[in-house]
């Protein structure tokens, strides 16, 4: 078996969510240490690890990033080497950034590169946030291991293997959390005229969230309000005290998500006072765009163009969220798209990127940060 594919199921066996990928961070500190350390500084922050690689005679630092957490989703895939932690999933596909991640290490350890590199293995991606905080640890502790310059990944189920689809500019969308809370009066379904019932209030507040995008945002800019899950009640004849409703706001530009923003909070007002409840809300974690820097995407798309097995393509902007915006605001650098080749798409419980995909861009990622 493909020593990359054999990396990839082992970390796709261990899906750990946000912060606590504590399983998957002792995976990776022992491959790392299985390679020649001549060249290699390793720190760890938090569950993450940052590797620093010494160039033969750098003039400039190359920072590569992977993500390493999971997602909460029952895995549907039937594979052998489905996740044995059964309430959660590798569906982003952050088993394969890992693998190209430990593929780069080993490279540039076995053979120098001659600009300094760092990888940085991120936790907490899908939530609550792991870059911005890593980052501000980076600024404040170990400045030192701050790139000039800065690339990832992510694969898109969409495209075939061995395309490389970036844009300079926008790729990425803001994102925020949306968490709403309502609280009314609970009571015995016979008498709801003594209840203040939450579950028509959500299911009122879900209607007119919807009515914000087609209605309150500019039709030239584009925008989501996605409710992915809400609970209420308890029992079939109880009339709910308490509902909650939990999604996300996409957004391409921050003016529209101080819109968005500012018509959920006005509409929850008045289902306060139509229902007679009390409502909280909650933005959670929010996302900064993935902004490529121009010099950087078109770097990597001439060298894809140039590259054999791979496709360089010029693709358009997506509402995806991702937190290596963060780094992107401070540091110079690129995020693409790589093909998978799967006709489920990402955060499915069936997930399943054709692993062709690893050795290739592992091997693209290598030659073009040594070409820098």
């Amino acid at each position: 078996m493909d020593p990359l594919v054999q990396i990839r199921r082992e970390l796709h066996q261990i899906p750990e969510l946000g912060f606590q990928e504590f399983k998957t961070q002792k995976y990776l500190l022992e491959k790392i240490a299985q390679l020649p350390q001549q060249y290699l500084e390793v720190v760890t922050w938090k569950t993450g690890i940052v590797v620093k690689i010494t160039g033969s005679n750098p003039t400039k630092t190359i920072g590569w990033r992977t993500d390493i957490d999971g997602l909460p989703i029952i895995e549907e895939t039937d594979l052998p080497f489905a996740s044995i932690h059964e309430e959660n999933m590798h569906a982003c596909g952050h088993d394969c950034h890992m693998t190209i991640a430990l593929a780069l290490v080993q490279a540039f350890a076995i053979k120098q590169p001659s600009q300094n590199v760092i990888v940085y293995f991120q936790p907490a991606e899908e939530g609550p946030g792991g870059a911005e905080p890593m980052l501000q640890w980076l600024k404040s502790e170990r400045a030192d291991l701050i790139p000039d310059e800065i690339y990832a990944l992510h694969i898109a189920p969409e495209y075939p293997v061995g395309t490389v689809a970036t844009r300079p500019g926008l790729l990425f969308a803001d994102t925020s959390e949306l968490f709403i809370d309502l609280k009314g009066l609970g009571g015995h379904a016979a008498y709801p005229h003594k209840t203040r019932d939450m579950t028509v209030a959500a299911a009122n507040l879900i209607l007119q969230l919807q009515t914000i995008i087609s209605r309150n945002i500019n039709p030239l800019d584009s925008a989501v309000i996605t409710i992915g899950k809400m609970t209420s009640g308890t029992v079939q004849n109880i009339i709910a005290e308490n509902a909650r409703l939990e999604g996300t706001i996409r957004t391409l530009n921050a003016e529209a998500m101080n819109d968005v923003k500012r018509r959920i909070e006005a509409i929850c007002s008045g289902i306060e006072a139509s229902f007679e409840c009390s409502i909280s809300i909650d933005y959670g974690s929010m996302y900064y765009e993935v902004n490529n820097n121009e010099r950087c995407a078109n770097a990597l798309l001439s060298f894809a163009e140039e590259f054999e097995g791979c496709n360089a393509y010029l693709c358009s902007e997506s509402m995806t969220g991702e937190d290596f915006g963060y780094f992107l605001k401070e540091i110079p650098g690129a995020l693409f798209w790589a093909g998978a080749n799967c006709e489920y798409g990402l955060h499915h419980a069936k997930l399943t990127p054709d692993e062709n995909l690893l050795s290739i861009n592992a091997n693209f990622v290598e030659q073009f940060i040594r070409s820098l």
